[in-house]
Order: C-alpha cells, then sequence, then structure tokens
C-alpha cells in the first residue's frame, strides 16, 4: 500500500472568523510551519500548487492570488499554480501535486490551501457560494429563498429524503453535532471549540429544515499547507516523518445524475488504485458541510452498509477512540470551513493521526487514513470530489 510520494511537512492556523487577517498572512503562517515541520527551507521547494476558491470575491484579488499570498516567503520565481475547484479547492491542490511528484516531475513540491471569507457584511460572504452552481441551471425554487444560503437549503432537501429512506432523526443528526463539538474541543486549530448537547442543536434556530444552526458549517478563514516529496528525498532528510501517499483520485460530477455519485466514483477509484478495502480504514476526514453529510458520505465511502450510519453513529463505532474514527479534528462543522483550505486540513489531521501526533483524539494504532472532500453542485451532483489515501 506504500506509495512514492511522502508526506514530511504539515503547517495549520487556527480555524476561525478574523475580519483583520489576510490571505497573506494566513498562508505564510501555515507555509512557515510546514517548512519547519519538514526541516527544509523555501529554497528545496520546487514548485508550489496554491489552493484558493472564494476569497477574490471577498477582497478583490483575483488570478495571481498564490504570487500575492507568498511573495514575501522566498518561494517568488518558482512555479505556482493557482486553483480553485469550489469546496474541493484544497484536496484538488493536493491531488496535482501529488501527481507531479508521483510523475517524476520535481522531488519536493508545496501545497497551500488558503481562505478569507469572512466581511463585515454577511451578506456579501454568503454570496461568495453562489458561483458553486451552474448559473444557467434552474435551480428548486425553495433553494436560497428561505435559509438565504443555496447550500444548505441543498443539503436540507437531501437530508429529508435520507431521514425517510433510513429512520434517522433529528436527534440523530444533533448528535453528530455534538460528536463533532467534542473532537474539537480536542484539537487546538478547531473553529468551535465548546462542546454541546443534543438538546442544545435541536433548539438552535432553524436555518432550513430540518437543519438547525449547529448543524450547518460556518463561514471562516483559514490555512494549512503540505510538503511532499519523493521516496528519494524523504531518505535524505534527516528527522523526516514522512506519511505515505498511497493515491488520490479527483473526478467531476456526471451530466446524468442517476448513476453512483462522484463521491463513489472517485472512492471506488481510489480504493481500486491502492488496493485497499474500506474495512482497512481506520480514521477518516469527511466533507460534513452540514451534520447528515458525515452518515451519507460514510455509507458512500462503503464504511458500512447504505442505512447502516446511523447504527454506527450510535453504537459509538464513528468516535474518537471508535472501530473508524470519523472525523477526528472536528470536521467541517466544528473545525471549520474556510472553503480553499478544508482540503489540506483534512489531509493535515490525517497525517497527525498517522504519525500518532493527535494527543486525545488519537485513534490508537491509526496505520490507514482517507481524506474525502467534494465541491459544487452541478445537475444534482457535486461539481468535483477528491478521495485521498493516505498510509503510515
Amino acid at each position: 500500500m506504500t506509495g512514492r510520494v511522502a508526506i514530511v511537512g504539515i503547517g495549520m492556523t487556527s480555524f476561525g472568523k478574523f475580519l483583520d487577517r489576510s490571505v497573506r498572512s494566513l498562508s505564510e503562517e501555515a507555509v512557515r510551519t510546514a517548512l519547519e515541520d519538514a526541516g527544509i527551507t523555501s529554497e528545496r521547494i520546487e514548485r508550489i500548487y496554491f489552493g484558493n476558491a472564494a476569497s477574490g470575491i471577498i477582497t478583490g484579488q483575483e488570478m495571481v492570488r498564490a504570487q500575492a499570498a507568498l511573495r514575501n516567503t522566498g518561494l517568488m520565481g518558482k512555479p505556482m499554480i493557482n486553483i480553485e475547484n469550489a469546496c474541493a479547492t484544497g484536496s484538488t491542490a493536493f491531488h496535482l501535486a501529488w501527481q507531479c511528484v508521483e510523475a517524476g516531475q520535481a522531488d519536493v513540491v508545496l501545497v497551500v490551501g488558503s481562505e478569507k471569507l469572512t466581511h463585515a457584511d454577511k451578506a456579501v460572504s454568503f454570496g461568495a457560494f453562489g458561483g458553486a452552481v451552474d448559473k444557467e441551471e434552474k435551480l428548486p425554487e425553495h433553494v436560497g429563498t428561505g435559509s438565504g444560503s443555496i447550500f444548505m437549503d441543498i443539503y436540507a432537501e437531501r437530508t429529508r429524503r435520507y431521514m425517510e429512506a433510513t429512520g434517522t432523526t433529528s436527534a440523530d443528526i444533533a448528535q453528530v453535532v455534538v460528536k463533532s463539538r467534542r473532537a474539537a474541543s480536542l484539537n487546538p486549530f478547531a473553529q468551535f471549540r465548546k462542546k454541546t448537547t443534543v438538546e442544545e442543536v435541536l433548539a438552535a434556530r432553524m436555518i432550513s429544515n430540518p437543519l438547525t444552526l449547529p448543524m450547518c458549517s460556518s463561514i471562516g478563514d483559514g490555512a494549512a499547507a503540505i510538503v511532499l516529496c519523493s521516496s528519494r528525498v524523504a531518505a535524505q532528510l534527516t528527522g523526516a516523518r514522512p506519511v505515505w501517499v498511497a493515491t488520490s483520485a479527483l473526478v467531476s460530477g456526471l451530466a446524468d445524475p442517476t448513476g453512483p455519485n462522484a463521491t463513489a466514483r472517485a472512492a471506488k477509484a481510489a480504493y481500486e488504485a491502492a488496493s485497499i478495502d474500506p474495512s482497512e480504514v481506520h480514521v477518516v476526514e469527511v466533507h460534513d458541510a452540514s451534520a447528515p453529510g458525515e452518515l451519507i458520505n460514510c455509507e458512500t465511502l462503503r464504511l458500512c452498509a447504505p442505512g447502516e450510519a446511523v447504527q454506527m453513529l450510535r453504537s459509538g463505532a464513528t468516535d474518537l477512540g471508535g472501530r473508524i474514527s470519523v472525523n477526528p479534528s472536528g470536521g467541517l462543522l466544528s473545525r471549520g470551513h474556510p472553503i480553499g483550505a478544508t482540503g489540506t486540513a483534512q489531509i493535515f489531521e490525517l497525517v497527525q493521526q498517522l504519525r500518532g501526533e493527535a494527543g486525545e483524539r488519537q485513534r490508537k494504532a491509526a496505520k490507514v487514513g482517507l481524506a474525502q472532500n467534494s465541491g459544487g453542485q452541478v445537475g444534482g451532483d457535486s461539481a468535483a470530489a477528491v478521495v485521498s489515501i493516505l498510509v503510515a
């Protein structure tokens, strides 16, 4: 299962609402920490993949986002590739960087996912998400009219169908949030670190029925950076604690949404490429932009049979210390979801878990980790989905 590409450095900022911080400030902090963790300087980096999805709408900085954000890091003059792929931006940047090293095009590559979503006017922040759907596609009339959030209305409709099909209750969905907040309370980088109860989650303001406010991921800012290198370089780095990339699969949504969705197809490709069965995965970071997303994605990733994710939740199998630890970082719900940084933050958490450095969040003897990240919507399917598998 061991691949030829190693992760040797990780760095991350706290996630949260930072009106006084810029994409540059966040990126510099994450890059500095990742390089220090790898034990290298910026001179060793041969190529940079920079993921940033929506902050251009917030700040006005478009087109040369990497060059503007990284100009004081010692990385200028090197190839910089700017990447935007909705909420899958950071994981897409990671996928491309892995491909680059895997193909032998470079030995040491840096991935940065960085996002600035907060604005004094919340309508500007919410408006940034409007471009993540096909603007020429007619959406259902209720989408975006009640909650003000296109995607929470989409997720709410999906949740109602899922609840009807599986018997999942609102209390079950609230329990996902409780689990998420408990994990985040142990994560120094998380945006929401206060524990909560099922009763508090259910009593919160309704956003889009049945989703209450804590069941929805929040606006936020943050950055995470990853250093990847070839096995040859990894062997040369003194003190390196490499985690290996078994594979990474990227797909787009289908025009005909009747077949397997994007996440299912990306997962199938990743499992086959890595020769790994879903039962062998120990720790997972999934795209829980709304709380039921954790349950739905566990089933889509074949971590359990269809309709059985809620039984896994109720049994504690997906909790910290469970058989398969799901979103030990707190996930998008509680770690936060600055969309361009989400994919790299997932990788950050998996590396900590596979190194055995996750502290009280640690899944004992974790050897195989999986990250699932999706973004946008076209024709009822995610516009993009990435599934990456890492091994210790």
